[in-house]
């Protein structure tokens, strides 16, 4: 029997890395239990954006994972340590509170 979750505990994490880090990250993080995280490739730029190269973005990825409020920590400590390299660009992880969540399959309610 799944255990019911309430939904104050859901947050959602977005992480931007460099491409080439997001195998390696994907394969750790389902080393941890991470059961699900949809990765897609992006293009952007931040901070250290080469504000004179007109048009210039970074090719990036971009992982979201849904997950309880107690993985945050475990989950972007595994995603900082194997995306860091030190440099400008190694990307960022976000954490956000969820406030509702469903499940389209059963059109309910995914607490």
């Amino acid at each position: 029997m799944r255990e019911s979750i309430n939904l104050m505990d859901y947050r959602k994490i977005t992480a931007i890395i460099r491409r080439e880090a997001v195998d390696r990250v994907a394969k750790n993080l389902k080393e941890i239990g991470v059961t699900g995280m949809t990765i897609t490739k992006v293009e952007g730029y931040g901070r250290h954006a080469d504000l004179y190269a007109v048009g210039k973005m970074a090719p990036s990825a971009k992982i979201e994972i849904f997950t309880t409020r107690e993985r945050v920590r475990e989950i972007s400590n595994v995603i900082m340590g194997i995306a860091h390299t030190g440099h400008a660009g190694d990307g960022i992880v976000a954490v956000q509170p969820v406030e509702e969540l469903y499940r389209i399959q059963t059109r309910s309610s995914a607490d």
